[in-house]
C-alpha cells in the first residue's frame, strides 16, 4: 500500500485570508515582539503578506479571497518562517518602512523609523512652533538615520535646504539612497558628524531630532527584534538623556532668531524635566503619543545661556 505524500501548507492555503490566519497562528505561538511599524501579529501578517506580493500595504481587506500561485504562497511560507526564525523586525526583511504613507529603503544599518516627529511633519508642518511654513530656510536633522525625517521636513517647508547629520556613515548611506528615492539631492546635505560637532558653519530656523534615548538598562533586556537594530541608535546612557542634554546645550548657538528645536525622548518627560526646570518645556502630543516629543523656541534656550 502507497502512502500520500505529507501535505504542506502552500497545499492547503490558498487564499490570502488562508495565509494571514496561518501567519497569525504561527507567529503568534511564537511570541514575537512588535513595534517597529506594527503593534500585532494581525498587521504584522498583513504587512508581510501585501509586501512580498507588492500589493498596498494600508488595507487588506480587498485582497483576502483572492487565490496565490504556488510560487506566491511559497515565498510568503519563506518569508513568514525567516521572521519567526531570525526574530529580524519586519522592515529588515523588505527593506521597507513607512511614515505616514511615505516608504523609506531600510536595512540593518539604520534603526527602522517610527517618529513621532515624523507625524507632526505630514499632520501640520509642526505648526506648534512653525507660525509659516514657507519663511523656513534652513533645517536641520539631527541623528538622522535612514534620513526619512530630513525627507519629510524638505517636503513640509518647500523653500528650505535640509542638512541631515548622523555619526554613522552606515545610516547616511542609508539616508543618502533615500534621498535620492526621492529625488532631493539638491535640497538635502548629509554630514557625517557627532551631534553639532562636524557641522558647517551658521544658523538653522528649525532642528528636529530623534536622538538615541534609551536607558542602558533598557538596552541591555531588549527581545531579539530591538537586539537587531543598531545599538548606537538606541543607547540614550544610564537614564537615556545623554545626547538630549548634549543638543540643548548646543543648540542655542545653531538657532537662528525666532528659530526652534523639536527633539523626541520617549518616555523620558519626568526625567528631563527634572533635569532641567529652567527650560519652558512645550510637549506636542500626536495621536499615538503623549509628551513623547518636545518643543523649544530660540528664545527660551538662549535666555538660560
Amino acid at each position: 500500500m502507497t502512502t500520500a505524500p505529507a501535505r504542506a501548507p502552500i497545499d492547503d492555503l490558498v487564499t490570502i485570508r488562508d495565509w494571514l490566519r496561518y501567519a497569525v497562528t504561527h507567529m503568534s505561538r511564537a511570541h514575537l515582539v512588535y513595534g517597529h511599524g506594527t503593534s500585532n501579529a494581525v498587521d504584522e501578517a498583513a504587512f508581510l503578506i501585501l509586501s512580498q506580493l507588492d500589493l498596498p500595504i494600508d488595507d487588506v481587506n480587498p485582497w483576502l479571497d483572492c487565490r496565490l500561485t504556488t510560487d506566491e504562497r511559497q515565498s510568503i511560507a519563506s518569508l513568514i518562517a525567516e521572521r519567526i526564525d531570525t526574530r529580524k523586525p519586519a522592515a529588515y526583511l523588505t527593506h521597507a518602512a513607512y511614515i505616514q504613507g511615505r516608504k523609506f529603503y531600510v536595512d540593518e544599518r539604520v534603526i527602522v523609523p517610527r517618529s513621532f516627529i515624523g507625524e507632526l511633519l505630514v499632520e501640520d508642518q509642526l505648526a506648534a512652533i512653525v507660525p509659516n511654513p514657507v519663511a523656513v530656510t534652513r533645517v536641520l536633522d539631527l541623528c538622522t538615520g535612514s534620513g526619512c525625517l530630513a525627507i519629510l521636513a524638505a517636503e513640509a517647508f518647500p523653500n528650505a535646504e535640509v542638512d541631515a547629520a548622523d555619526v554613522s556613515e552606515d545610516a547616511l548611506a542609508v539616508a543618502q539612497r533615500n534621498i535620492s528615492d526621492y529625488g532631493l539631492e539638491n535640497r538635502i546635505r548629509t554630514f557625517k558628524s557627532d551631534l553639532f560637532d562636524d557641522l558647517p558653519a551658521g544658523t538653522y530656523d528649525l532642528i528636529i531630532s530623534n536622538p538615541p534615548y534609551v536607558t542602558a538598562d533598557a538596552v541591555a533586556a531588549f527581545p531579539p527584534e530591538y537586539q537587531a537594530e543598531p545599538t548606537l541608535a538606541h543607547l540614550g546612557g544610564v537614564d537615556g538623556m545623554d545626547l538630549v542634554h548634549r543638543i540643548l546645550h548646543d543648540a542655542p548657538q545653531r538657532l537662528a532668531e525666532g528659530g526652534g528645536i523639536i527633539v523626541e525622548i520617549g518616555e523620558g518627560q519626568a526625567t528631563l524635566e527634572a533635569s532641567r526646570p529652567d527650560l519652558p518645556f512645550l510637549w506636542l502630543d500626536t495621536e499615538t503619543s503623549k509628551a513623547e516629543v518636545f518643543a523649544l523656541f530660540a528664545d527660551d534656550l538662549k535666555a538660560m545661556k
